[in-house]
């Protein structure tokens, strides 16, 4: 995992991270391919800068996801889906837009159909 989806650039100031969050992003991505690992979490507003750094090959699962319309929660970097395929995640984490919805089945098939 990079940086949560939930921070933002003055929540990693507030920690004593020195970099923004698209830096301190691309130097963990690129520090987990340099150990070996073949992927890693990003949001979606990172995946260029991931892929820049680590690759085509490098996989990205992206959390972070909200269909068109809905709520963020706590979630500072967000996007749609369609948006962060076309930016080129792997895979998309879609939860509380799909659990949290009173009809979950109708919900993925709508996120499905955006696509």
């Amino acid at each position: 995992v990079t940086v949560l989806t939930s921070l933002d650039d003055a929540d990693l100031t507030s920690v004593g991270v020195q970099s923004d969050a698209a830096e301190q992003v691309a130097t963990l991505a690129t520090l987990a391919k340099a150990s070996g690992l073949s992927g890693a979490v990003c949001s979606p507003h990172e995946i260029s800068t991931v892929r820049n750094a680590c690759g085509e090959a490098f996989t990205l699962v992206v959390p972070g996801i909200r269909p068109a319309g809905s709520q963020s929660g706590d979630q500072k970097r967000t996007m749609t889906p369609k948006e962060a395929m076309a930016l080129g995640a792997s895979y998309l984490v879609i939860g509380r837009p799909i659990t949290e919805s009173s009809n979950p089945a109708s919900a993925a098939t709508s996120i499905l159909q955006s696509l």
